[in-house]
């Protein structure tokens, strides 16, 4: 039997959350999740590895020039749309979570360089949703081997690998123990 890390650390902005193999919650399996802000006040984050059906269309009023399907960024208030991106200076406000990935900024100067066609499909995710934890509530998660940090996400790791992947191939990455989790079985009576 494997031994989790007992002193999992607190993730920062610009950290991966990956969910435990076997983390019972159909919101969260086999889920990475960037951490976007965590404070005294709690944790946002979004999941990445998690497609819609929906594209930018789909969901607002006005017409958008963008093809691809929206992700679901988590349980949480699924009528709000997020977005990271590696546009660095392009986008005014945007929040700078590690070189080259951004968070959030100003969407009437992303709406008009979608539409101006000068964002290409793989700078940009769009997320309906978050995945959000109140004071205490992932440091308890945490503590219950719920989830692993992995530090410092790269904008290549999020842009670059197919979200289906991502998962075991950031675990993989991680070696030892998690390379092992990453291939366990979605249903252990499979194997």
């Amino acid at each position: 039997m494997f031994q989790y890390d007992k002193n999992i650390p607190d993730p920062e902005p610009g950290d991966f959350l990956l969910s435990e193999p076997f983390l019972n919650d159909p919101n969260f399996e086999r889920t990475v999740i960037l951490i976007c802000e965590h404070n005294d006040e709690g944790t946002f984050g979004l999941v990445l590895n998690k497609l819609s059906d929906l594209k930018l269309d789909d969901v607002l009023e006005e017409r958008i020039t963008f093809p691809t399907y929206l992700n679901i960024g988590g349980p949480v208030e699924q009528n709000t749309l997020h977005f990271i991106h590696r546009l660095e200076d392009k986008v005014e406000g945007s929040i700078q979570l590690n070189d080259g990935l951004y968070w959030s900024g100003d969407f009437e100067q992303i709406k008009f360089l979608l539409n101006s066609n000068l964002i290409r499909e793989e700078d940009i995710q769009f997320y309906l949703g978050y995945s959000g934890w109140g004071v205490g509530q992932l440091r308890s998660e945490l503590d219950k081997q719920s989830w692993f940090v992995r530090k410092k996400a790269t904008a290549n790791e999020i842009f670059d690998m197919e979200s289906d992947i991502l998962w075991k191939s950031i675990l993989k990455q991680m070696g030892g123990k998690y390379k092992v989790f990453s291939n366990y079985p979605v249903d252990p009576r499979l194997n």
